[in-house]
């Protein structure tokens, strides 16, 4: 189940705009140009942003989503038809070979259930090729991140296009670890309407994660840092053995 900010089309389409600087995909750029990629998987595609970038450089791109109105967003821009979007998750894909796996932002995270986290390292494992590699990033427990995911540290108005000024923040629900569960809200100024959306992320430790991977054949090569947070996520670089 997508969280109502990725499906709902009208949040979906304020995904962009609310956050405008991708630099944090800077990293993963350097390391498909790094293990010279030419087929790229990229889980939890969104609104399409890091694969158009691939796209981009003439890198063969699959971008799958489990959110709909994401994916519509995402086929909607420039160059779009240079990647095939597909709308479900990596569970449930085409027989694919490639070179490397991606999951950037929170998309580790907020794969929740162990089920469908241990069938998504699956999938990714059978869409990569012998030696291919699987990156992704996720926060370190230790540095309690959530604990600024308040109103007052997140409050922003933005001009959108199409919509004018839209208000949005963030605020806790929930700590349970390894749960947090949050809830943005967003107001329309053109019409007042408030629409809220509820996010529960995982926050797995590197034992556990390391452990995972191991169990579904991959040998970690590296745990690096995220160069946008320094010392707060961990970024795992793992090959298909």
């Amino acid at each position: 189940m997508t969280d109502e900010g990725f499906r709902h089309t009208r949040l979906a389409a304020l995904y962009d705009p609310l956050d405008p600087d991708r630099g944090d995909l800077d990293a993963y750029l350097r390391m498909a140009e790094e293990f010279g990629a030419r087929r790229v998987l990229d889980i939890g595609c969104g609104t399409g942003v890091f694969a158009l970038l691939l796209a981009e450089r003439g890198i063969e791109v699959v971008g799958v989503d489990p959110a709909a109105a994401s994916v519509d967003v995402a086929r909607a821009k420039p160059g779009s038809g240079r990647v095939r979007w597909i709308h479900g998750d990596a569970t449930e894909l085409p027989p694919l070979r490639v070179d490397l796996a991606t999951m950037t932002a929170i998309v580790a995270q907020a794969i929740v259930a162990p089920q469908s986290w241990h069938g998504t390292l699956e999938g990714a494992r059978a869409a990569l090729r012998p030696g291919g590699r699987l990156v992704f990033e996720t926060r370190d427990p230790a540095r309690r991140a959530w604990e600024e995911w308040t109103r007052e540290r997140s409050w922003q108005v933005t001009e959108v296009p199409g919509e004018g000024a839209v208000e949005s923040w963030v605020e806790l629900v929930e700590v349970d670890p390894p749960l947090v569960s949050f809830r943005w809200t967003y107001v329309f100024s053109s019409d007042g309407a408030v629409l809220t959306s509820d996010s529960t992320l995982r926050f797995r430790d590197r034992d556990e994660v390391e452990r995972d991977l191991a169990g579904h054949g991959f040998a970690v090569e590296g745990i690096r840092d995220a160069p946008d947070r320094p010392g707060r996520e961990l970024v795992f670089v793992a090959r298909r053995t």
